[in-house]
């Protein structure tokens, strides 16, 4: 009896660790699929229980994407093998040097999935926020016409447009697999990690707690949101000129080295022996913290 108990409650942590995306989901192992060839079942293995492996776990899981930790260590491999095959391809006619042109390509494509889930994990959090004023207003409207804070999400997950709708979905179906909403709301606010949505969370557990009309809350924080949501639309295009000027400047370098690489090998090549090494090396790093400093100027919080 109590071995049927444990496995019953491991099953259902594995249910939730699919939804959760908590920092301890990476310790939770879902059943093996007929998908899982045995080189991810190995990387699973040993990425088990590893502080990267839940940072990756969490940032698909922020990106909205359908892969495990193994399969996406294996993408970064096969990237790093693509850029490795490229720069070696292009880099043929520096003689020794094409391992290294090779070698560098391949730092970069081995970073190229992480940028691709961080952009589309950013993306997503800005959609969300975008959406959130007419989600809590409708929560609001919900709440007068005598629904409850349940009966409002699950209007929410059924109304709500993508990423709002989908993880109020999540929310209803983790309260449904027995988590606590005070837990469920947790869980989504480790997804989206977003001020706004704290503050509303933060208003119905206190809510929750001391009681009161959360329907006349729900209104103000909507009011907060929406202000701020159109003073970072004003910001944002009052500072545009600014950020394209700052990846033309930065990038515009990059790109000429770049092409006299292809129609001028024989000029670049002596600009990568000791001691004129050292020019490129100075300006890639000169760039990096000008693009930095001007990204850091534009970039205005509300």
């Amino acid at each position: 009896m109590a071995s049927l108990f444990k496995k019953k409650g491991n099953a259902v942590g594995t249910r939730l660790s699919e939804y959760a995306g908590d920092k301890n989901a990476a310790a939770v192992q879902a059943p093996a699929s007929t998908r899982r060839n045995l080189v991810n079942e190995r990387i699973e293995k040993a990425v088990r229980g590893k502080g990267f492996a839940v940072t990756i776990q969490r940032n698909l899981a922020r990106a909205d994407l359908k892969l495990t930790v193994a399969e996406f260590i294996g993408l970064k491999i096969l990237s790093t093998a693509v850029g490795f095959g490229v720069g070696t391809f292009l880099g043929r006619d520096l003689g020794q040097f094409a391992l290294l042109v090779g070698l560098l390509v391949g730092l970069i494509f081995l970073y190229l999935p992480d940028i691709f889930v961080k952009q589309r994990g950013n993306k997503r959090i800005k959609q969300f926020n975008n959406q959130l004023g007419d989600t809590i207003t409708l929560a609001a409207n919900s709440l007068r016409s005598g629904y409850s804070l349940l009966q409002s999400m699950e209007l929410i997950a059924r109304e709500a447009p993508a990423p709002m709708g989908d993880e109020f979905q999540r929310v209803i179906r983790e309260v449904s697999l027995g988590l606590a909403t005070r837990e469920a709301l947790g869980n989504m606010l480790r997804r989206v990690p977003s001020d706004d949505l704290d503050l509303l969370i933060t208003a119905i557990n206190i809510q929750a707690e001391v009681g009161g009309n959360l329907a006349t809350i729900l209104d103000n924080i909507g009011h907060t949101i929406r202000e701020r949501v159109r003073i970072k639309g004003e910001i944002k295009v009052l500072v545009a000129q600014q950020q394209y000027s700052g990846y033309i400047i930065s990038g515009l370098p990059v790109a000429l080295a770049g092409i006299l690489m292809l129609i001028a090998p024989s000029f670049m090549f002596k600009m990568f022996v000791w001691p004129w090494i050292c020019m490129p090396i100075c300006g890639l790093i000169l760039i990096g913290l000008g693009f930095w400093a001007i990204m850091k100027i534009v970039n205005i919080d509300i």
